[in-house]
């Protein structure tokens, strides 16, 4: 074997194998994964491993995710074993595989519970301590515990500024998965005043508003997926977030949203508050009536708009530098 050859297949112990369920496509965890893979530089050093048999058919159809089988000797090899949102707990199947390398886990969710499981080794199962990976250094505030920070990584070259949008009216939005914790109660009657007041209101995975919003000229109920993220952002002038009981760790959807160029309005309660400096590059709020004043505010005020909107594309391009980036990814590729 040429030297070539050598460097054309890394040995095991240089694989990266990155486990997610897979099982919805527009899941922060799975997007997250994907876009991770992509970084990575996919291929030979890279593979995608499902656990669980309930993957979506869409994904599988777009990437080579794997789902793990002994019985059909489709196992990792050792390696470093990075779990995103996925888990390896009360399974058979990490006692039949080769031990990780190392053995990493992003944590994208505030469940202490689901975590103590993940990084307590069970007695029979010889890996190497779990090194934890957080999304946001809210989340490390919330759940009281240290790890390495890696925001969950964003193509900023599908997520770009567009022109602003041709005359017509002021328009509000957000996306979302279709689930009720999605959205806040208080955000219906929020929504019914400005389609009084002339807003258009456009809400992808908003399934869960058919029935408690009236249809409104002005109004859009859109489900999940029905435009790609990066098509249907620029149809708004303002990005509105507030979810209901489901508390952000990071909320990727928000700096995909200030990556187009748009000013975003958001409860102050999630991961991005952090990366968001009130009345430069966003807007935080804690009440419906502070929501309503920026809204008004940035509805009379484009240029603010615009100004605030390049301050926000410029916050995440900060966020998601090469150098950033290649940071992060030195932590999964040692």
């Amino acid at each position: 074997m040429n030297d070539q050859t050598a460097q054309a297949k890394p040995s095991a112990a240089n694989m990266i194998h990155l486990f997610n369920g897979f099982q919805n496509p527009f899941g922060g965890s799975e997007r997250e994964t994907l876009e991770l893979y992509r970084l990575l530089d996919g291929g030979s050093r890279v593979r995608l491993w499902s656990t669980s048999s309930r993957m979506s058919s869409e994904l599988t159809r777009q990437f080579p995710i794997h789902l793990v089988s002994p019985a059909r000797r489709i196992v990792p090899d050792g390696g470093t074993y990075v779990f995103l949102g996925a888990h390896w707990r009360n399974k058979l199947w990490p006692y039949l595989i080769a031990r990780p390398r190392r053995l990493v886990y992003v944590f994208n969710t505030f469940h202490p519970k689901v975590l103590g499981l993940t990084t307590r080794m069970p007695r029979l199962l010889s890996w190497p301590d779990a090194e934890l990976v957080l999304i946001s250094d809210f989340q490390r505030r919330m759940l009281g515990v240290e790890g390495a920070v890696h925001p969950s990584p964003i193509d900023l070259d599908r997520f770009k500024p567009c022109p602003a949008l041709p005359d017509g009216p002021f328009t509000v939005g957000r996306l979302s998965r279709d689930t009720p914790d999605k959205h806040h109660p208080d955000d219906l009657a929020l929504y019914e005043a400005l389609l009084a007041d002339g807003t258009a209101i456009r809400i992808q995975g908003g399934m869960p508003l058919k029935d408690r919003l009236a249809p409104r000229p002005r109004l859009e109920l859109l489900p999940q997926g029905q435009f790609a993220a990066e098509d249907f952002l620029p149809t708004l002038d303002v990005f509105y977030y507030r979810t209901g009981s489901h508390v952000e760790t990071f909320g990727r959807v928000v700096f995909e949203a200030m990556a187009c160029g748009l000013p975003v309005v958001c409860h102050s309660h999630g991961g991005y508050a952090d990366h968001i400096r009130h009345g430069e590059n966003g807007y935080l709020f804690e009440t419906t009536g502070q929501a309503a004043q920026i809204l008004a505010m940035l509805k009379a005020d484009p240029a603010l708009r615009a100004v605030v909107g390049q301050k926000a594309r410029q916050s995440v391009e900060a966020l998601f530098s090469p150098q950033a980036q290649l940071d992060r990814l030195d932590f999964y590729r040692r």
